[in-house]
């Protein structure tokens, strides 16, 4: 599966490469815990960088935002092809598993992107790319309902992510309650 192109290159160095990386993790740590009006400085220092460092990476807040999407999206198609080897339900719920988390990283940026960009609409088809093959496989293995298409289960998912939990172990309850609705058991 291809990767989203991402507006701004990694750089090529090593030292350079894993600073660049530590911004992404930071920004997406951070994103996700309060919002996008996180402080840069605050980004810059938990990735252990100087804010010249992020600056340099990232020229504008917006292009940390769509380069932590695009990283979100990489890394679900990475995620795809690592649970591609396993039984059908168990490669879709690992993924799934995976995609709520790429949920909780886009709710705190979605809104900071233009939605009809092609950037956006890029990323969209490459994560239904990673995910689709493997509902379709755990359908052809009679263990998805057919009338479940992948669409409904991500607005499923997207939605339930979306509310306020006690705590991380009742969300996974709920996606399990969810996801059991979409499993046929033989």
């Amino acid at each position: 599966m291809p990767d989203v192109p991402v507006a701004v290159r990694r750089p090529q160095r090593a030292d350079a490469r894993r600073n660049f990386d530590a911004l992404l993790a930071a920004a997406r740590e951070i994103f996700a815990e309060s919002s996008t009006d996180a402080s840069l400085e605050e980004i810059a220092r938990r990735a252990g960088v100087g804010i010249g460092t992020l600056y340099r990476n990232f020229p504008t807040r917006r292009d940390l935002f769509e380069a932590v999407y695009i990283e979100e999206i990489n890394q679900l198609s990475a995620a795809a092809l690592a649970v591609a080897d396993q039984p059908p339900w168990e490669a879709l719920r690992s993924w799934l598993d995976r995609f709520v988390q790429y949920v909780v990283t886009k709710r705190a940026v979605v809104d900071a992107l233009n939605r009809d960009s092609e950037l956006f609409k890029s990323c969209r088809i490459t994560m239904y790319a990673a995910g689709e093959p493997l509902m379709q496989r755990a359908r052809e293995a009679g263990q998805v309902r057919p009338d479940a298409s992948f669409d409904d289960v991500l607005r499923m998912i997207s939605g339930l992510v979306s509310g306020a939990f006690v705590d991380e172990a009742q969300r996974a309850r709920v996606i399990d309650f969810a996801l059991d609705g979409i499993r046929i058991r033989p």
